[in-house]
């Protein structure tokens, strides 16, 4: 019988220990700070229609930081690569 009731009282100090950490945590004041509005730069390019060259110009502008975010095919013979930073 006494060590039903040990468990018994482990398990309420247990959950009385959880709880308090909780509401500890949840009870923190969160801090938001305001964000800065971020500001891009887009780019586009017309390239011509040749693998070599494409990649050529999307190497060079990934080393500079530029992502590419879309292409427009347009007319089919010169794509344009939109680019953005």
């Amino acid at each position: 019988m006494n060590q039903g009731r040990a468990m018994t009282m482990a398990m309420a100090v247990g959950a009385s220990l959880l709880g308090a950490a909780v509401v500890f945590v949840l009870g923190q004041p969160f801090t938001v700070k305001a964000q800065e509005q971020k500001r891009f730069q887009y780019r586009v390019v017309e390239v011509l229609h040749e693998t070599d060259a494409m990649q050529r110009m999307l190497n060079d502008f990934g080393g500079s930081g530029w992502e590419l975010v879309a292409i427009s095919a347009g007319d089919l013979t010169s794509p344009r690569m939109i680019f953005k930073k």
